[in-house]
């Protein structure tokens, strides 16, 4: 009988397998997310080491998979504990309320539970509440009414320990003075790690999250997906347990949007240090993407709150962006019963009646009737469902 793999030795497999189908950026920050979960500083070398020549490579990554293997060999020379604390609660608020004495705006009341290796998106149009949400969850504004708790790994009523456990990052950072590297080393010394530690453990941050290149920049130098990325290499030399982030794919292009993506979702799933996340965004689709749970907010109440249905009962809800006419949508589809058709954003959004129909028998009949397509999506469990009113 074969030994089961562990989740490191797992997540380590994984990298190389990345790495060998040419996938090379993300084979590399898994496994120096592998490094870092030994939290050794034999193996910080070896990886630092390896990082040095990756970063040289600029053509052809494949032409250094045997540094790949020297390091990752390195890297399995310590075995780690499987902790099985995804899943285990850690913020929990019932009923949470804000109203603001000027003005008309309240939040709430809003119940929310959040597990090691959460991920929830919260989505909405500007104005309706996300940040104020945020903002409570992460105690740094009062809440009108409700219970807020967190149930961290280990109690401390500090106010510097919590936080340290619970970060929240907005959209629009503070800006910062000097280097890169000397922001993130001065970070960790407040955190109580000096010396050679210091030193190793934020190599290994700025390698993690691509600052590598950048480590001497200063704030002005750097572009607003890399100041994401060192908030993101701040934040993590924490070591936290929640972090909650504002608009982080805010003024990002498509490739840096799906970098941080990618690097949240792995954050948060860690076998060794489970992150609950919970960030907002208006890029509906990504955030779907990634997240377990997506809270829709408009003006301040969640989604059960508005009295939207959550699931139309089996019925298809479709995304259409066409050139053709609605004419030509309603004949097409004239066999079916459609519930309505709406012309919304510059695409039409069509509900069907007939429970029957799935979203591939949409697509055949558009290909049979030579319908001129740029995009179609099946919305009958999205939330872009609910911006359409």
């Amino acid at each position: 009988m074969e030994n089961k793999l562990t989740k490191q030795e797992l997540l380590i497999q994984q990298a190389t397998e990345y790495y060998n189908q040419g996938d090379h950026s993300l084979g590399y920050r898994m496994l120096l997310d592998a490094a870092l979960n030994t939290n050794k500083s034999e193996v910080y070398k070896a990886a630092l080491a390896f990082v040095e020549i990756y970063e040289k490579e600029e053509n052809d990554k494949s032409k250094i998979l045997d540094d790949f293997i020297i390091c990752k060999e390195t890297i399995n020379n310590f075995s780690i504990e499987d902790k099985n604390i995804i899943g285990q609660p850690i913020l929990k608020g019932i009923s949470i309320e804000k109203e603001y004495k000027r003005g008309k705006f309240k939040l709430g009341p809003i119940d929310i539970k959040l597990h090691k290796g959460d991920i929830f998106g919260l989505v909405g149009e500007n104005g309706n509440g996300k940040t104020t949400l945020l903002t409570i969850l992460a105690s740094l504004i009062e809440k009108t009414s409700g219970d807020l708790s967190y149930s961290f790994l280990e109690h401390s009523d500090d106010i510097y320990d919590l936080k340290s456990k619970l970060v929240y990052i907005p959209q629009r950072t503070s800006k910062w003075y000097g280097s890169v590297i000397d922001n993130l080393k001065f970070a960790l010394v407040h955190h109580g790690v000096t010396g050679e530690k210091n030193h190793l453990l934020v190599y290994m941050m700025i390698a993690r999250f691509g600052l590598w290149k950048y480590k001497d920049l200063k704030w002005s130098e750097l572009s607003s997906g890399y100041k994401m990325r060192f908030e993101l290499a701040r934040t993590m030399l924490r070591k936290p347990e929640i972090v909650l982030l504002d608009e982080p794919l805010a003024n990002l292009d498509i490739l840096a949007q799906q970098v941080i993506l990618e690097d949240l979702k792995m954050l948060a799933k860690s076998h060794v240090n489970p992150i609950a996340m919970i960030f907002s965004s208006q890029q509906l689709y990504e955030v779907e993407k990634v997240s377990d749970e997506v809270i829709y907010l408009r003006n301040g109440k969640p989604t059960d709150l508005l009295g939207l249905k959550t699931q139309e009962e089996n019925s298809l809800i479709i995304e259409l962006d066409t050139t053709n006419s609605r004419e030509d949508i309603e004949k097409v589809f004239q066999e079916y019963e459609l519930e309505q058709i709406e012309y919304n954003g510059g695409v039409y959004i069509i509900y069907f009646k007939d429970n029957t129909i799935t979203f591939n028998n949409v697509l055949s009949i558009i290909a049979s009737n030579n319908f001129t397509i740029q995009y179609i999506r099946d919305i009958s469990k999205s939330t872009r469902r609910f911006f359409v009113y």
